[in-house]
């Protein structure tokens, strides 16, 4: 058995804005049943606290000038501790974590996140007096990448692990800002954390960290490679030895179509006639037409670039011409909401875009549709694909990431042999994925071989459980790199 200080901006159900706070909700609780001493440690937002009935405080300090003090709770429905870095001045305000209501970045990210790896790096030199002292420190995201640099000159330091959820977001900021927080000077140089005149957040994860692991295999490929690396694939090729890739899992309770709350049929694999209740509640609920054999396709999305919304943009014209319906969630970038939604206005009936995040709404997507639309230009791991297959909802995703690692085209060869379980736009582009499109509501044309995909869907594992064995091998290997680091 291992300490684990487990190290997230965000964490479901308590904070989330994407796939990392899935993930941070899951995987400490999955590492708890294989044996592991897992504490999450989480800023105090909000919105966490709101959802705090009973706390205590484990220590307090002064940071930065700011007081702080650390709250011992519990992730809700799970017995792993949540440790919460309470510091009014830092994140007790409106809006997201990382942005205010109008979507613009907090101009003190940095400043609040050196705060929070400061006191992760007290907890796990066991400066806060709490008895508890971490074999492993897992860093999450450039928001935790401090975390390894600051504990590496420390001979009694635990081993550390930090995982790339998304390369493109680095935690870029000026010199000015680095030395305003009083980082050692020695961390001033480009084998460090200073990146083209700027400090660079995910580069202490990137250059310190014993072990660095992507969220998929593929993608732990794929970003050696200038068109993946954001600038820093010659770093991760210089440290490929200590770099892996673990698929991430999904929690398998909350995202069950056969028990699912939120659905207004439950239905499983073995009794998959139901599922199509889900699609006529959906249609009604959303004023399109109301039609169960009329083929309904679902996204769910961050609405950037990466997700492949101007290829989608660029097909619009020819998809509302197609014998389908489309249902998108998300919120994003202004532009691409106001064209979605401007497409949906002339097109009621074949197309819904409901703007802003809502969780019961996604899984009433996920189980109402036929089709899920997943065209990533990048995909680190992505975990909408994942429920869709659990919902016997197929994917439509690009080759990419963990999409690639997780669908198998619905080709003949692949049909043959009962691996399909979805579709594979070839390429970046409009007529690709019209393409794909086109073959797809093909095959939903023929009842038969559309169940054989679902059930193939539906029988895959993606549990946590299996995921976290991977995690904990990761564990022993970083605990013996930071034994030959530190002799």
């Amino acid at each position: 058995m291992s300490k684990i200080l487990y190290i997230s901006s965000e964490a479901f159900p308590l904070i989330k804005t994407g796939g990392l706070a899935d993930v941070a909700g899951s995987l400490p609780i999955a590492l708890s049943e294989q044996g592991e001493a897992v504490r999450l440690l989480l800023p105090a937002y909000p919105q966490v606290m709101q959802q705090v009935e009973n706390s205590q405080q484990l220590a307090k300090g002064n940071y930065y000038g700011f007081e702080v003090t650390l709250l011992e709770t519990h992730l809700p429905n799970s017995e792993v501790p949540a440790w919460l870095v309470n510091c009014p001045a830092a994140f007790d305000r409106p809006g997201g974590p990382y942005v205010d209501n109008d979507g613009q970045p907090w101009h003190d990210n940095a400043l609040r996140f050196a705060l929070f790896c400061q006191i992760a790096v007290d907890i796990a030199l066991d400066k806060l007096n709490l008895g508890w002292q971490p074999d492993i420190v897992h860093c999450n995201d450039w928001q935790s990448g401090l975390v390894p640099a600051l504990l590496q000159p420390f001979k009694e330091r635990p081993a550390t692990l930090f995982t790339i959820h998304n390369l493109a977001y680095q935690g870029l900021f000026s010199h000015q800002t680095f030395s305003d927080l009083g980082l050692s000077t020695d961390l001033w140089h480009p084998d460090r954390l200073e990146f083209y005149g700027q400090l660079s957040f995910i580069k202490g994860g990137l250059v310190y960290a014993d072990r660095i692991n992507a969220v998929s295999p593929t993608y732990a490929k794929e970003i050696l490679r200038p068109e993946f690396g954001n600038g820093v694939d010659g770093l991760l090729q210089h440290r490929q030895k200590r770099l892996s890739g673990i698929l991430n899992g999904i929690d398998q309770t909350i995202w069950n179509p056969a028990t699912d709350p939120h659905l207004a049929a439950n239905y499983s694999a073995c009794k998959l006639a139901p599922k199509c209740k889900n699609k006529t509640a959906l249609q009604k609920q959303l004023g399109l037409p109301v039609d169960a054999k009329i083929p309904l396709l679902g996204m769910i999305s961050r609405m950037v670039e990466q997700k492949g919304l101007d290829i989608i943009l660029d097909a619009m014209a020819e998809i509302v011409k197609l014998p389908m319906q489309l249902v998108i969630l998300g919120s994003g970038e202004r532009h691409y909401e106001m064209q979605l939604v401007k497409w949906a206005n002339n097109h009621p009936d074949k197309l819904n875009v409901v703007i802003g995040y809502n969780e019961t709404l996604s899984h009433q997507i996920e189980a109402a549709s036929d089709l899920f639309l997943m065209p990533s230009a990048f995909e680190p791991c992505g975990l909408n694909q994942l429920y869709s297959l659990r919902y016997g909802t197929l994917p439509i995703v690009s080759n990419v990431g963990g999409l690639a690692d997780t669908i198998v085209d619905a080709n003949d060869l692949n049909r043959q042999n009962k691996m399909a379980n979805g579709f594979i736009v070839t390429e970046q582009s409009a007529h690709a994925l019209l393409t794909t499109l086109r073959h797809a509501l093909a095959l939903y044309q023929e009842p038969a071989a559309w169940e054989k995909l679902q059930l193939t869907a539906m029988k895959g594992d993606f549990s946590w459980k299996r995921s976290a064995e991977h995690y904990i091998k990761l564990y022993q290997l970083a605990l013996a790199d930071r034994d030959q680091t530190v002799a």
